[in-house]
């Protein structure tokens, strides 16, 4: 009896990606049964105007050093600042931030109308009544699919003790309720 070189389990993987079994909108629909906190991305940019975007693609990636991340679409109308600028901000809304994270959110209007906020590193807008904020410095980005993943190096972060986060899930805002 001969037994091969190498157990059946150890057959070479593809080299890439089956193609998708689902539609964009049903891909869209499960990752919407993801809940997220909801941010708004600032900065400025080089000719000193503000810079402002809703995003859920939060996360952190490392404590030492302290890094997070965050993706955008490369068609997004922000994506020139927000790629060459040397800072940004990751302002995490709380509960009674719905509206702003709305605005924000929108590509047809006066973001920054009635904002208010304090000036952090790089000029980066932090927004007032933000249950956290994370000082970035653009550390690295990475092109993937259709959007870019920035990678910031957080340089200072202050959250408002007692305040609850604004929840992202299957299309809807909520806020928090302990189990």
């Amino acid at each position: 009896m001969q037994f091969p070189l190498f157990p059946a389990f150890f057959v070479t993987a593809p080299s890439q990606a089956q193609a998708p079994s689902f539609s964009p909108d049903e891909f869209r629909d499960a990752l919407g049964m993801f809940a997220t906190g909801v941010t708004i991305v600032t900065a400025r940019a080089a000719d000193g105007s503000l810079v402002g975007l809703t995003a859920n693609s939060f996360n952190s990636v490392s404590l030492t050093p302290p890094l997070v991340l965050w993706s955008l679409a490369r068609s997004s109308g922000s994506m020139p600042a927000l790629d060459t600028g040397s800072h940004y901000a990751i302002n995490i809304l709380a509960a009674n931030q719905k509206e702003l994270a709305e605005r924000f959110a929108q590509k047809r209007m006066d973001r920054w109308a009635d904002v208010t906020f304090a000036e952090g590193l790089g000029g980066a807008p932090l927004l007032d009544g933000a249950a956290a904020s994370f000082e970035c410095f653009n550390r690295s980005r990475y092109d993937e699919g259709d959007h870019v993943i920035f990678v910031g190096e957080v340089e200072r972060c202050t959250m408002r003790v007692g305040a609850s986060p604004l929840l992202f899930h299957g299309g809807r805002f909520y806020t928090e309720h302990p189990l």
